[in-house]
């Protein structure tokens, strides 16, 4: 399989997102989750995705980090290699999602996180999102002190801009490891924010890539039309067909996209093997 780099650590070039193992109000069957974890893992995905927020009920914030922590522990093969990602800074609420990018808030939400997931130390901690009543540089800063004191072994940002992205890299010390933006064929206004990762050799995650919740079976009607009749021509999703070519937008790019069946988890990890044409990429850009 392709294989991309986030800093020192290899991982697949397709990563699974977590968030779907919880969503829409109710919490999921569990060993419905396990299966879904134990089938990434089978095709080789070596990067995990999640963040302490991914919960319905903001009484059970780590509820996914959990759920992750039992899979690894009960998969019966080799999980060494696999990189498992969270995130803090967002919060859930009574009335939806909330904000807190304070130095304390993170260094409490990677402890719980730790705590969580069972480990020592987090492969890759994300600053969730800016939180407009804290300086990003002093959210930022959180996540350097959790570097240098070994709770966390890579740090990353999400929902960030060209800016934010820079003083990132100038806060950590040249450190950062990944941003996580949304980037889908319907959501492409992170394109400055991947040229500029692209040329600073950081991995960009995109969060959402086949649009959302809900959304990637239009991928295979005419608002995308390309998108559709290039699968057909290639005899695939149109879902694997929009990873290849997110995949072939630069080498730091490393989609994670939400599952919650085997088939469609492997499905999304075939696309490392598609290969578009140039001719290809410009009709679907």
């Amino acid at each position: 399989m392709q294989q991309r780099k986030i800093s020192a650590v290899e991982v697949s070039a397709i990563g699974l997102g977590a968030m779907p193992l919880s969503v829409a109000g109710h919490m999921p069957d569990e060993e419905h989750a396990m299966r879904a974890i134990h089938a990434a893992l089978d095709a080789g995905v070596t990067l995990i995705d999640t963040a302490d927020a991914y919960t319905p009920d903001p009484d059970l914030v780590g509820h996914n980090e959990r759920l992750i922590a039992t899979a690894l522990a009960s998969y019966p093969g080799d999980v060494s290699d696999v990189l498992v990602a969270t995130k803090g800074g967002h919060t859930r609420t009574r009335r939806g999602w909330g904000l807190d990018g304070s130095p304390k808030h993170l260094r409490s939400a990677c402890d719980a996180s730790l705590k969580a997931l069972g480990i020592d130390a987090i492969g890759l901690y994300q600053f969730h999102r800016p939180d407009p009543k804290v300086p990003f540089a002093e959210s930022v800063g959180a996540l350097a002190e959790l570097l240098d004191a070994g709770k966390i072994r890579m740090a990353g940002i999400s929902n960030a801009n060209e800016v934010q992205i820079r003083v990132a890299q100038e806060v950590l010390n040249g450190r950062l490891a990944s941003v996580q933006n949304q980037f889908s064929p319907r959501f492409r206004s992170s394109e400055p924010e991947l040229q500029l990762c692209t040329e600073m050799g950081v991995a960009f995650l995109p969060w959402s890539p086949l649009g959302g919740i809900g959304q990637a079976v239009a991928l295979g009607t005419r608002r995308y039309a390309a998108f559709a009749e290039l699968a057909v021509i290639h005899g695939v999703s149109p879902q694997r067909l929009c990873l290849a070519w997110l995949l072939a937008q630069s080498p730091v790019v490393i989609p994670i996209p939400g599952a919650s069946r085997p088939q469609t988890i492997r499905d999304s990890v075939a696309a490392v093997d598609l290969v578009l044409s140039p001719e290809e990429l410009a009709r679907l850009s």
